[in-house]
């Protein structure tokens, strides 16, 4: 069983609102009450009230989303911000498409996929160029998977079926000559839950992020495969930058709520910038202990190998939605046909750094 919490953050803090015990399967899992919405507040002079779904606020990947509650952003900016968390950001998505949040914490890759289905959504803080996952292998496989051909018939754990892990799986193993039905992907979230799978034998590799891909290494399970993790090894793996963590939200809801967007915006930019330019220890100072995993040195180091991939101001590069689409399309036809100009903006994050001068 796992469990799902739903926080509550802003100007009166952190607040736990509730424990849900939920379903294992990560496609049926309670959904939190429906949102709100930034319009809903009882007087003008109120602060706007947002709901965001994170597909897992432990992963070092999703960090800026806490760090600007820590850090007293939230507040700053004037909005109170509920963060729902789940392990994937498929759940992120399906919650924001029901209407149950007003934005979701994912990759940006999900902005691509639901246009091929007739849903726009777009990024409007892209927090991340590099997607900050190692797609891993058993070390009892280590004589037998030695280029991505060798990934034919393997089993291989993803947070969600759906998720940015399950597609970057699909990616390597296409990229190795196979066919996307040539592996099996098995949703197993992240930490725990899967490192309990690569020990039990379910999964023979995984595409995981931190500080999961340090606790396999550091337990001896399991070896970096394929590094998506740094800038020079997403290169090589994805042919270019790769926009992964973002703040993405239905395209009629940035509309109707610009004031709303911005002032999120200058929250996830102001994060940006103070992470830019603190340590590890700093960082790692300022979010819950429960997210070292009881290994607050090994968290560290895993902060220091993923820093680099976050952005300094929350701007898509350019070029970077290009290579996003061209890696779907080898495996999704369909999404050669998306128009990338309603998948992002730059607005928002332009506004945040010229304030921020």
């Amino acid at each position: 069983m796992k469990m799902k919490r739903n926080i509550s953050l802003g100007v009166t803090g952190v607040t736990v609102l509730a424990m849900l015990v939920t379903g294992c399967a990560s496609t049926q899992t309670a959904a939190p009450a429906p949102s709100q919405g930034a319009v809903q507040s009882k007087s003008s002079s109120e602060s706007p009230r947002v709901s965001i779904m994170v597909g897992g606020l432990e992963k070092i990947i999703y960090i800026p989303y806490m760090l600007a509650e820590k850090l007293g952003y939230y507040k700053d900016a004037g909005v109170v911000v509920t963060l729902v968390e789940e392990s994937a950001g498929q759940d992120a998505e399906l919650a924001l498409l029901a209407g149950q949040v007003d934005g979701a914490g994912g990759f940006y890759d999900h902005t691509l996929d639901l246009q091929t289905k007739g849903k726009y959504v777009e990024s409007v803080v892209t927090m991340a160029d590099v997607p900050g996952e190692q797609l891993m292998v058993s070390n009892k496989l280590k004589d037998k998977v030695k280029t991505l051909a060798d990934l034919k018939g393997l089993t291989i754990g993803i947070t969600g079926l759906g998720s940015s892990t399950n597609m970057l799986a699909s990616y390597n193993v296409v990229k190795g000559g196979n066919k996307e039905s040539d592996y099996k992907p098995l949703p197993v979230g992240a930490g725990q839950t899967l490192i309990a799978a690569m020990q039990n034998n379910r999964i023979d590799a995984a595409v995981t992020s931190e500080p999961t891909a340090s606790l396999l290494k550091d337990r001896n399970l399991a070896f970096t495969f394929v590094d998506m993790n740094s800038k020079e090894g997403t290169q090589q793996a994805l042919g270019g930058k790769y926009a992964s963590t973002s703040l993405y939200m239905a395209n009629d809801y940035v509309k109707a709520h610009p004031d709303v967007v911005q002032k999120l915006t200058d929250a996830y930019v102001k994060t940006l910038k103070w992470m830019n330019t603190h340590t590890p220890e700093e960082i790692a100072d300022k979010v819950p202990e429960e997210y070292w995993a009881g290994d607050k040195p090994l968290y560290i180091e895993a902060l220091k190998g993923q820093l680099p991939m976050f952005t300094a101001d929350g701007k898509m590069p350019a070029g970077v939605p290009e290579n996003v689409q061209k890696i779907l399309a080898a495996f999704k036809p369909d999404v050669k046909n998306v128009k990338l100009d309603q998948t992002f903006t730059n607005d928002f994050v332009d506004k945040a750094n010229a304030s921020a001068k």
